[in-house]
């Protein structure tokens, strides 16, 4: 684990840091790949982390005067689903970053943390190298603006400097008449990795093509552009469209691996099923996006609190902790290297929320960080220096009685061994706060990160619905 946590409050510090510390130092933002990345020893030789969650300068999502879209460091997947600019105007990416994990996960992922990580897999990359993405790359030595389809170099790998981050990524907007599209085949329908996925983007001139962008993620070690598909396609009317004839080109431009999740020729063979379902939806202009204009996010817009200088911990050194939990202010002075979930159990004593899987798939461990749902295993506690934490041990009724989700778990027998029932109150008492009246799908939406063995789901959902009625009487 690391020896040092830098939790700088502006670029100019985490650039100094980064040059200084080179090879032995990474930079973490949402942190849910990389912590997990550390624990498995998969990142080794790291005795910094470079925290840039607090530079709220890099939390902006904005569209300059030529129509080029600027997503900075911190945004992360929910900030993209709930900005209308991104749903309005790059549709693929909207509808990708849906489909990335779970709300708590999207709550504090990174669209940059994605790239950074490199794996083919990943959802967000695929709708960006279709929108012809580049990334904006810095460091003490200047910046530097690199094509996304050149960043990557191998499977986890690119062409990242040590001494340098990611301060956005930048494209060029979608028009109204401009048709794109992202689909993902996953073994379930939340918290999945892609067995394989691909988007598509058309830019129209008319009833004719006049640029296409077809990527594939999953299928190859980084995520492709099938380049001859694309020119087969442009200056072609969208209706004479020999769709059995690309899809064959585009399948031949899949070279999978076998793995856990798929054989290499069910991914060739998927890639293709895919590819002419999208091209069909394209060519009738009859797809509908699985995205709800106010999704539920388990969020509050602003969840992070900037800081006034950097601040420096050390495995052995004299800088406490500080967190307000559930409203009284705790201070730490050890456990610096231990995740938010694991310094609250230790040394607080609160141990309610459970950890499950330690991965950030269950749910078990979800906790409330300054109003939003965050999964606490996959977060360092250090991060959140001077934030507000809410557990389950926070969570009550009026006059000190049970929380009403609480009291109507009870009442549905929505509990059985209890082990996940912490986390699914936790996202059920912020669903209501976000959708006082949520519909069956938002409930559904809403608990999609958090896993039940015992009770199928059922009485939970009921139970929440519950909730919502009584809490709307009152």
């Amino acid at each position: 684990m690391w020896n040092k946590y830098v939790l700088a409050a502006n670029l100019e510090d985490a650039l100094s840091y980064l040059e200084a510390e080179k090879q032995k130092a990474r930079v973490i933002a949402g942190g849910t790949d990389l912590i997990l990345e550390i624990e498995k020893g998969m990142r080794k030789g790291i005795d910094t982390l470079i925290d840039i969650s607090r530079i709220n300068a890099l939390r902006e999502i904005c569209m300059d005067e030529d129509g080029v879209i600027h997503i900075g460091a911190l945004v992360t997947h929910n900030d993209c689903v709930s900005s209308k600019l991104i749903r309005e105007t790059a549709w693929p990416l909207a509808q990708a970053c849906w489909q990335v994990g779970s709300p708590q996960i999207r709550n504090r992922g990174t669209l940059v943390g994605n790239l950074v990580t490199a794996s083919p897999a990943n959802d967000t990359i695929t709708p960006l190298m279709a929108l012809g993405a580049a990334v904006t790359l810095i460091s003490k030595r200047g910046e530097r603006i690199v094509p996304l389809k050149q960043f990557f170099t191998g499977v986890r790998k690119s062409v990242l400097e040590p001494d340098e981050l990611v301060k956005e990524i930048i494209f060029k907007k979608l028009e109204p008449f401009d048709k794109g599209i992202f689909l993902k085949q996953a073994l379930r329908k939340a918290q999945a990795i892609s067995v394989t996925n691909l988007a598509f983007v058309l830019r129209m001139s008319g009833q004719k093509v006049s640029n296409a962008w077809f990527a594939l993620g999953a299928v190859a070690p980084t995520i492709i552009r099938c380049e001859e598909a694309e020119q087969m396609i442009e200056g072609a009317e969208l209706s004479s469209l020999d769709l059995d004839k690309l899809v064959e080109v585009i399948g031949q431009a899949a070279s999978p691996i076998s793995d856990l999740r798929g054989s290499a020729e069910y991914r060739r063979y998927s890639a293709k099923v895919f590819s002419r379902k999208a091209l069909g939806f394209l060519v009738e202009d009859s797809y509908k996006p699985e995205l709800d204009l106010d999704p539920v996010t388990l969020a509050k817009n602003t969840w992070t609190s900037g800081l006034d200088r950097t601040i420096v911990f050390e495995k052995d050194g004299k800088q406490p902790l500080q967190l307000i939990v559930n409203g009284q202010l705790r201070t730490f002075n050890r456990g610096i290297q231990k995740s938010l979930l694991h310094l609250l159990r230790d040394e607080a004593g609160l141990t309610g929320s459970k950890e499950g899987c330690g991965e950030g798939e269950c749910g078990a461990c979800t906790m409330l960080v300054n109003h939003t749902a965050v999964m606490s295993c996959l977060i360092p506690a250090v991060s959140l220096h001077g934030c507000e934490v809410r557990t389950i041990e926070g969570v009550t009724g009026q006059e000190g009685q049970l929380h009403p989700v609480q009291k109507a778990f009870l009442e549905e027998g929505a509990v059985q061994c209890g082990y996940c029932t912490p986390g699914f109150v936790m996202s059920a008492v912020k669903l209501l706060e976000e959708k006082p009246k949520p519909n069956r799908d938002e409930i559904v939406a809403a608990i999609t990160g958090n896993l039940c063995r015992c009770t199928g789901y059922y009485k939970i959902i009921s139970a929440i619905e519950k909730a919502a009625r009584e809490m709307a009487d009152e």
